[in-house]
């Protein structure tokens, strides 16, 4: 659930402010047009919510009432907004990893992979094998649980960074990862030290 969530980051960012923010909204707005239902009809709730009607005396209806006033025109203006200036931001500033691409929708639906399982390269390839080497047993002192933590916050704040903001979700995950493999191993074999481990010091 973890590396799910830690994940995410690979999505653009709309994706990931609904994951974040759109559904905690959405869940709260339930919750209370449940609880304010309780005193009223669902109809009645929906219409202050909407702005429709204004909020009879009763505390819920008129947080209902505030919160659609609040939310609604926020929500829906900026999303607009965002998708806009993507768009037009878009128009001359192609990456050029996307250059003569076409992105089926099979791959625009597709969620993006998890984070790896560090216990899954070993046994694997040189390669991988020599990573964990330097990240679990010198950089972490064969404390497996904090070099996978630490591996997957490197690997989701690199996907966070600008470089990246371009690619494809998949291929974002798989770049990072890619990338924080050299980074990570680089820094553990000449200092024997984890980049994360030191900025949290």
């Amino acid at each position: 659930m973890r590396r799910a969530w830690r994940s995410r980051k690979a999505l653009k960012g709309v994706t990931q402010w609904i994951l974040d923010w759109g559904l905690p909204m959405a869940a709260g707005v339930v919750v209370l047009s449940i609880y304010a239902a309780r005193a009223e009809s669902p109809s009645a709730v929906y219409r202050v919510f909407a702005l429709l009607d204004p909020p009879p005396d009763r505390p819920l209806l008129w947080v209902a009432s505030v919160l659609g006033w609040l939310l609604v025109p926020a929500i829906i203006g900026g999303f607009a907004g965002h998708v806009i200036a993507e768009r037009i931001s878009r128009v001359k500033s192609i990456s050029s990893d996307a250059l003569f691409r076409q992105r089926k929708m099979s791959q625009r639906l597709r969620p993006p992979g998890l984070i790896d399982d560090l216990k899954s390269y070993f046994p694997g390839t040189y390669a991988r094998e020599d990573f964990i080497d330097a990240w679990v047993r010198v950089a972490h002192r064969n404390d497996w649980a904090r070099a996978q933590d630490h591996w997957e916050v490197f690997v989701r704040d690199t996907m966070s960074t600008q470089q990246y903001a371009h690619l494809d979700r998949n291929e974002c995950l798989r770049q990072a990862q890619y990338s924080g493999r050299i980074a990570l191993l680089f820094t553990a074999r000449l200092a024997g030290t984890c980049i994360v481990c030191e900025r949290r010091r």
